[in-house]
């Protein structure tokens, strides 16, 4: 995707959204780093029923370690693979206090050394409760940076990196967010609802998915034949699609 191209794709998602945030519920940088982790293979929602009444009750390490491991499973039971992460959420919580005073390290490097915790994970944290400029990358992030060709890459780590290149300034503290939503609501896995997309102009996929009565939705040109980008009364029908969507895996 050219340099151009880049700018105008995150500027319409950013006039769409402009302060978008995670969907997973936490009430301090601890309980963000437990939800995340809890996160994975397992839906927003699912994780944000569990942690409900969990994060009432335990909103440190100490009051996560008083619960118990046995303690904690009862909260999660309903989350995917939930032996292993109650068992990575209390050891995590015991490095916290024994190395960190109980809090979480606004470090990558020393986030990744807790049990349970990837890069992704890492970055998430890192993004949401300190503000840095980190990209996770998600299936939802893998797949629209390969599929409109914003940025390519075989593996989460190449796709990562390539992102954090190509990304202007303006955009780089939300491009995670903006980009999970996109890939979560619109840019979907098995049908991509290129109709309503506000960025279907600069996207190299093809070809374009019908809208459900059958017909494309058809780009607006220049006197030259050119495509244009859509005209703000478009770009605001088919805006916010992700929140009228409702919550979808894609």
């Amino acid at each position: 995707m050219k340099k151009a191209d880049v700018f105008e794709f995150f500027r319409r998602l950013a006039e769409d959204n402009p302060a978008p945030e995670t969907e997973l519920a936490y009430v301090n940088p601890y309980t963000l780093l437990v939800a995340v982790v809890l996160s994975a293979q397992a839906t927003d929602i699912g994780v944000n029923k569990a942690t409900k009444k969990l994060f009432e009750q335990v909103k440190t390490p100490e009051q996560m370690v008083a619960l118990g491991e046995d303690g904690l499973k009862r909260h999660i039971r309903t989350i995917g693979l939930f032996n292993m992460k109650a068992k990575n959420v209390i050891a995590l919580s015991e490095r916290l206090i024994a190395e960190h005073g109980g809090q979480v390290p606004a470090d990558r490097d020393a986030l990744e050394q807790l049990p349970g915790v990837g890069r992704k994970t890492a970055n998430v944290v890192m993004n949401v409760a300190f503000g840095a400029e980190t990209i996770a990358v998600d299936t939802h992030i893998f797949r629209v940076s390969n599929r409109t060709s914003l940025a390519p890459g075989k593996t989460p780590l190449a796709v990562e990196l390539k992102l954090e290149k190509v990304t202007p300034a303006p955009f780089r503290h939300h491009a995670h967010h903006w980009l999970i939503l996109h890939g979560r609501y619109i840019c979907k896995a098995r049908r991509p609802e290129c109709w309503r997309c506000i960025v279907a102009d600069l996207c190299a996929f093809k070809p374009k998915t019908l809208a459900p009565d059958g017909k494309a939705v058809q780009a607006e040109t220049d006197g030259e034949g050119n495509e244009k980008a859509p005209a703000p009364a478009r770009a605001a029908r088919h805006a916010g699609a992700w929140r009228a969507g409702g919550r979808q895996d894609g």
